[in-house]
């Protein structure tokens, strides 16, 4: 059979659901309430990082019925919670996931939860209300279409240390400068924003943000204190209102501009020291805070510097703690924000921090989790893909690497980056004069190939041009020829596919294959080309080409009693295939190697001390006595 080439980075595929979708949706609808439970948690543990999944259940209408057992107070309080994380799963996926449960009046449901006086449900909702405001596709202004919920949201802030994270978040997410000339969403209440009406700083200042956010920036919890910290940062932001006020609040007898100085300390993470100085850089420019105070003037007068000092430092620690273990990358990515700031990184207008930011991302894209959940929920290849439009050497080349395992063919981000035109793009780094583009665009076109559709097969081949394969196949280095030739591998994959691609690229091909053969390479190169022939003779009209080819069959005949067993291994597969007896014609083909001495061979290699030689060659006499 035909031979494909393995993926170039050892994971273990992830097998995809197989379970029915509807079988899940119609759980829901059971008129026993601890089967609906089951039926709920049983999706929640299916869509756990399966965009797929999660499409599949939105599109069979599973989110009015979760909404509507979340609202029934005749549901139990674990299973409107199970209910809430559910929801919560499936706006982590794509934008329009969270576009749908947008459509159905999520975020209303959401906030009428949050009445609640069970405090697990409460941070359920709140965790699933910052998901989905965190998503570029909500309108900030959602939030405040009831002059309520701002302050039952200040009042949920002293529940507990999750409260207070995600509700700083969504406040932190949610806290634009406007410049609105109309009012209102179909469907929902008339906003507290509107025409000249007060903007997202004006309505939080006036509720009391200041005040019952302060404190938290003195928590037990890094996250709490991030999050207080990033709220107070938006808050500032361009408002002299907010900033002369930050100045003196104190907290536990510490003015608030001293405790965002010690934040600065370089003892502390990068992201705290970054937004710290955001906010006494707006407390600075609205005069809060004198430009030559002692206390910050060291930290701020090259602040754009030391800033791109950071972010490149950070993304060069973060790229070199996730390279080798699989663990780290997981708590990398897990971090908030993360990949949002490395995505925000790849368009910086530093040459050293973009570059910083491209290494992290390939050191975390060479785990097969994070490939199927992270980088396809941020869509980091479209990013990636403009990186790679315009960019010096030596941001392409590890880009460039990067897009290699983003196109390994169990990552979600493969189809949509074949779509955007990536077969031109990586053609044209073939022909690079700079060996690490040559090898990467030739790798990345190799893991494209792999179990692909014929056309996709054909495009590559029609991108390339039959010189520009022949270039490859004679270039110097023999990681771009070993690479090549498993770009030929997986595109010989499957019958119909090699029987199509031989009848039109058949006679050169075949001119490669015996170049290579008859060449100086190493064992590695013949091995590869030996299996490149046994796909060739697996196809239904392909095998031809080898049977009329007297040069071929005499090359595999010298390798079935070559010194190296790998090359005679190699060599066994391709007879095997040409020989094998269900096929039509096989006895004039088992008539002519016979004649060329095969069978001798196989005799011969039958009693080998190789038990795999061995094996193979007695496999391939059968056929002879069928």
């Amino acid at each position: 059979m035909a031979c494909v080439l393995e993926a170039p980075l050892r994971m273990s595929v992830l097998s995809e659901v197989t379970a029915s979708s509807r079988h899940y949706v119609d759980r829901l609808f059971d008129l026993d309430p601890q089967k609906v439970l089951q039926g709920v948690i049983d999706m929640k543990n299916a869509v756990i990082g399966n965009n797929k999944q999660k499409a599949n259940l939105i599109v069979l209408g599973a989110v009015p019925r979760l909404l509507y057992l979340l609202q029934q107070e005749s549901s139990s309080t674990e299973l409107r919670t199970e209910c809430a994380v559910v929801l919560g799963s499936l706006a982590m996926g794509t934008e329009n996931n969270v576009k749908s449960l947008l459509d159905c009046h999520i975020i209303p449901a959401l906030l009428q939860g949050l009445l609640s006086p069970d405090l697990k449900f409460i941070e359920a909702c709140l965790r699933c209300l910052r998901t989905i405001f965190i998503s570029p596709v909500t309108p900030e202004d959602l939030l405040y279409t009831d002059a309520t919920v701002i302050s039952h949201l200040m009042a949920l802030l002293s529940r507990s240390r999750y409260t207070q994270e995600y509700i700083c978040q969504i406040f932190s997410h949610c806290c634009k400068l406007q410049h609105w000339h109309s009012c209102g969403f179909k469907s929902l209440p008339q906003p507290l924003l509107c025409a000249n009406g007060p903007d997202h700083q004006t309505i939080l200042f006036n509720h009391g943000a200041v005040q019952n956010i302060a404190h938290l920036l003195v928590s037990t919890s890094y996250k709490v204190r991030m999050q207080a910290l990033k709220c107070f940062s938006v808050l500032a932001f361009e408002n002299p209102q907010v900033s002369m006020t930050l100045v003196n609040v104190s907290v536990d007898g510490e003015l608030l501009p001293q405790i965002f100085v010690k934040m600065l300390q370089r003892d502390k993470p990068i992201e705290m020291q970054l937004t710290s100085a955001k906010c006494l850089t707006s407390m600075c420019r609205a005069g809060a805070i004198r430009t030559d105070d002692s206390c910050i003037v060291l930290k701020l007068d090259h602040d754009l510097k030391h800033a791109h000092e950071l972010r490149q430092a950070a993304f060069k620690l973060y790229a070199s703690l996730g390279a080798n273990d699989e663990d780290i990358r997981k708590k990398i990515i897990e971090t908030e924000n993360m990949m949002d700031r490395i995505v925000n990184g790849l368009s910086e207008s530093s040459i050293k921090v973009r570059l910083a930011a491209v290494r992290c991302l390939h050191s975390l894209s060479r785990s097969v989790q994070q490939l199927r959940t992270s980088f396809q929920d941020h869509a980091v290849w479209k990013p990636l893909m403009k990186v790679l439009q315009n960019a010096p050497n030596e941001i392409l080349i590890v880009a460039s690497s990067t897009l290699c395992n983003l196109l390994l063919e169990f990552s979600p981000s493969k189809e949509p980056i074949l779509e955007s035109g990536a077969i031109e793009l990586l053609c044209s780094l073939t022909q690079s004069e700079n060996l690490a583009l040559r090898v990467n665009g030739i790798w990345a076109l190799m893991n494209m190939a792999f179990q692909a559709e014929q056309k996709i097969k054909s495009d590559i081949l029609r991108g390339l041009s039959t010189e520009q394969l022949f270039q490859l196949l004679s270039d110097s280095d023999v990681n771009v020829l070993m690479k090549t030739l498993g770009l030929l591998r997986n595109l010989l994959s499957t019958r119909p596919h090699i029987d199509h691609i031989m009848s039109t690229h058949g006679k050169q091909i075949m001119q490669a294959v015996t170049l290579i053969l008859e060449g100086e390479h190493n064992i590695e190169v013949k091995e590869q080309t030996l299996c490149i022939l046994a796909n060739i003779a697996d196809g239904t009209t392909a095998k031809e080409l080898i049977m009329t080819n007297d040069d071929i069959l005499q090359k595999i005949k010298y390798y079935m009693s070559h010194s190296n067993a790998k090359l005679q291994l190699a060599a066994m597969f391709c007879i095997s295939n040409l020989i094998w007896n269900e096929e039509e014609g096989s006895q004039e083909r088992q008539d002519k190697l016979r004649d060329m001495g095969i069978v001798d061979i196989l005799h011969k290699l039958s009693q080998s001390s190789d038990p795999n030689l061995c094996d193979k060659a007695k496999t391939a006499l059968q056929q002879y006595l069928a």
